[in-house]
């Protein structure tokens, strides 16, 4: 017998007893939720045998392993209708992913809005079937031979790939069809409830632009019909609020062909930008920050001092200048280290916060690019700091408050996610410890809760992202606390401690917005282009109803612009319904109608972006009150 911990309740099962029964054991409805389950901290598919005493957790759809595997077992389903539909189909990969799952396919022709349909259509069939998923294993040999049998190159290519290691392969069968896999997945195809395919892609094989260009199909599921039906609401007022067409309809941003991934601010995106990136630096100076700014081009020496040069090449861009060759910095980081090295520094001088709007550029593939979110040139807000290894707890805590302060302006929710050491990695076994405890110990002390993501962590150090929440729902990665040894060994960077001799400072990189052109773009979409006052654009247009007040409307917007309102006037021969309605469009904070009944009482008939009709109102009255709004980055 095996002693199974399961929350606050401690059972007893016969050795061999799996997951999925043990589920059966506590409850019906529990078992019918199953989506994967923890063993000791380690997710696992639901058909594995408990074998020895153990702590046990039953993932449903409502956590994010849980999730993932229902996800992952609807992109199985996809595999499978789209085999019956193309018989001669190759197929890639299909995980589950933040929103739902995708599926790449080499295929003999380009998939059309219709056949998403039929694939869609034969998934409900699949699904109804409720075929159960049996998960076998297969030496290598085999595994290539049942691969082959099913003229599955990308899949012999994969298993290839473990070849030597001696490991068993492991696959998942559903009625006809079989997948290379290690799961975890659902125990039937029947579990998934609503399905929905999504849009269509090309997608390189491996991601690399030499390979073919295969078909990728996406789609997301859902246990419950209603909660698909929300989740395509949320689509469609998403689409209402995609910042490339809203930063075009509201002239902000643009990107053109003649630089794909290289966006333009116009000024009004100008005057966005410059808010954000004064707040910035009044809250970095306010603590304790010193900004620098450090070349974009660097020699590739550099590069291969920092790391970038071995990690990260194929993402520079490179040129030859008096016969050396130099780098377009992808990163801040390396001309911070040659900013704290340029003096000697003792312990009294540390903590250093050295910060940079750095504008940094990396080579994207077309593909991947998606107006301001993904581009290929873009200002970090960089920050390095340069502490003695007592210092690392309260900076890491000080950074998390300063995040927290940011987030909290703009109406953000946020969640927390550790990442550890990834395979690629510089650095040895004691310092990425060091450096993972350094991060825990602040996150627990910081007492907000946070996911691990196992090796997901920078090459040369662990980190804790900052995951946004919008006002849809949807989140977003931007804030980051990289904690680092690598770099200041690298560069040889020391301070004299308090016993007189050299020791090495360690080094925390973060990040706020992350970058200034993410950051505007998920703004734009969070508030749906209709800004807080402080950042709008234009704060105030002001409306003259006829051409008899026109000087006073003129004297009213000098009045507002010398209040450091930014203030327009819509002198224009329209009819006063219509300039309301193009302001409201423009989505202008306050409209100020005036007519001859304001110009001659010396008042102005206010107007809210939300609120309405506010009535009456001096003009030093409303000034004083659109002051305290932006004084204050109040809410809408």
């Amino acid at each position: 017998m095996v002693k199974v911990r399961l929350k606050d309740d401690v059972r007893e099962y016969e050795n061999g007893t799996t997951v999925a029964d043990i589920a059966r054991s506590i409850g019906a409805g529990l078992y019918r939720a199953a989506c994967a389950a923890k063993l000791d901290g380690k997710v696992v598919d639901l058909r594995t045998p408990v074998e020895k005493d153990c702590e046990l957790q039953i993932l449903t759809f409502d956590d994010a392993e849980g999730k993932k595997a229902y996800w992952h077992t609807t992109s199985h389903i996809m595999a499978q209708a789209v085999k019956h539909l193309f018989p001669d189909a190759g197929f890639a990969i299909g995980p589950a992913i933040e929103n739902g799952f995708y599926y790449d396919f080499d295929l003999p022709r380009t998939l059309t809005p219709e056949d998403l349909r039929s694939i869609e259509a034969e998934m409900k069939k699949i699904i109804k079937q409720d075929l159960p998923l049996e998960r076998f294993e297969l030496d290598e040999g085999a595994a290539v031979a049942l691969m082959e049998k099913e003229h599955q190159k990308y899949k012999v290519e994969l298993i290839r790939e473990h070849a030597g290691k001696g490991e068993k392969i492991s696959f998942y069968r559903q009625g006809d069809y079989t997948d290379l896999c290690a799961g975890p997945h659902l125990l039937s195809t029947g579990r998934v409830k609503a399905v929905k395919l999504t849009n269509c892609t090309g997608a390189y094989w491996r991601a690399n632009a030499k390979n073919k260009m295969l078909q990728r199909v996406y789609g997301i599921s859902f246990p419950k019909a209603a909660d698909l039906k929300n989740y395509l609401n949320m689509l469609e007022e998403a689409k209402k609020r995609d910042h490339r067409k809203l930063g075009r309809e509201l002239d902000l941003f643009d990107i053109y062909e003649e630089g794909p991934g290289f966006p333009f601010f116009l000024p009004k995106g100008m005057i966005l930008r410059n808010q954000l990136e004064d707040f910035w630096r009044k809250e970095h100076a306010r603590h304790g920050y010193e900004e620098v700014r450090t070349p974009i081009l660097l020699n590739e020496e550099l590069w291969h001092r920092s790391g970038h040069w071995d990690h990260y090449k194929d993402n520079m861009y490179t040129t030859t200048i008096d016969g050396m060759n130099y780098a377009i910095k992808p990163m801040n980081c390396p001309g911070g280290m040659l900013v704290y090295k340029r003096k000697l520094h003792s312990y009294r001088d540390l903590p250093e916060r050295i910060a940079e709007l750095g504008l940094v550029h990396r080579h994207e593939l077309s593909g991947t690019l998606h107006g301001l979110m993904r581009v290929r040139c873009f200002t970090q807000d960089d920050a390095h700091i340069f502490m003695t290894p007592e210092q690392v707890e309260g900076e890491i805590l000080g950074v998390m408050d300063l995040i927290d302060h940011f987030y909290k302006v703009f109406g953000f929710g946020y969640s927390l996610e550790l990442s550890t050491r990834p395979e690629n990695s510089m650095g040895t076994d004691e310092q990425w410890k060091m450096a993972t405890d350094a991060l825990i110990h602040a996150l627990k002390k910081n007492g907000k809760p946070y996911e691990v993501n196992e090796g997901d962590g920078a090459f040369y150090g662990p980190k804790i992202d900052f995951h946004l929440r919008d006002s849809l729902g949807r989140t977003w990665q931007c804030g980051t606390i990289q904690l680092d040894f690598q770099m200041p060994e690298r560069f040889d960077l020391t301070y004299t401690g308090e016993d007189g001799e050299k020791h090495r400072p360690v080094m925390l990189h973060r990040v706020i917005f992350g970058s200034i052109e993410r950051f505007i773009a998920i703004l734009t979409e969070h508030y749906a282009g209709a800004f807080p006052l402080w950042l709008a654009p234009v704060q105030v247009r002001v409306l003259p109803i006829s051409d008899a007040v026109a000087e006073y409307a003129r004297k009213l917007t000098k009045q507002l612009q010398d209040a450091s309102l930014r203030a327009e006037l819509d002198g224009r021969n329209e009819k006063i319904g219509y300039k309301i309605r193009e302001a409201q469009l423009q989505k202008i904070p306050y409209m100020l109608v005036v007519g001859e009944k304001e110009a001659q009482s010396g008042s102005v008939s206010v107007r809210g972006r939300k609120s309405g009709d506010l009535g009456a109102m001096k003009p030093e009255e409303f000034i004083k009150r659109a002051q305290r709004e932006v004084h204050d980055k109040a809410a809408d």
